[in-house]
């Protein structure tokens, strides 16, 4: 698929089918994840697959009861690594830098996962104490974001966007 064509496809969904999603997918978003860019190619992040039903519905509930994760066949977990970076950049590099590394790895799978025709939708809302006791970590990883990752069971008409010329701003 094109890259423009993904970035008009990618949706965010909430409705899965049950189907599970073949590991050479799954293999292809990993590289995807670790294609992305990063402060120094440090890759301050880690990120925790969680297929196991039982542990996707405690992720649902530790996302303040949003249940279309247990949904998904499979979740990604992306986690920054503030100690990563610090050692290189310092204060920046444990505040911002490993946050930024981690959000982008998150929005390369995101692309990645509508170019392979799956699905997902980012969740932000969380506990992150509860989703760090459900992937086993502890406080030297920062919870950013859970991708529920699945074949879309809806087909949600897109949402408005905001204007390129509202948005997009020219420094002379």
């Amino acid at each position: 698929m094109d890259f423009f064509e993904v970035l008009k496809k990618r949706k965010s969904i909430r409705k899965f089918k049950p189907d599970a999603i073949p590991e050479d997918k799954l293999k292809l978003i990993y590289e995807a994840i670790n294609s992305a860019p990063s402060a120094g190619n440090l890759q301050a992040y880690e990120v925790f697959v969680v297929k196991d039903k039982g542990r996707l519905k405690q992720l649902a509930d530790a996302a303040f009861g949003q249940e279309f994760i247990m949904e998904a066949p499979v979740a990604l977990v992306f986690c920054a690594s503030p100690s990563r970076s610090k050692w290189r950049y310092g204060s920046r590099g444990e505040k911002l830098y490993c946050l930024q590394d981690a959000t982008i790895a998150c929005a390369y799978a995101q692309l990645a996962v509508t170019a392979l025709g799956l699905s997902t939708v980012w969740v932000g809302a969380f506990d992150e104490d509860k989703v760090r006791k459900i992937i086993g970590i502890g406080k030297d990883l920062i919870p950013i974001a859970i991708l529920p990752i699945g074949y879309p069971d809806e087909s949600p008409e897109p949402t408005p966007r905001r204007r390129i010329d509202d948005l997009i701003h020219e420094v002379s």
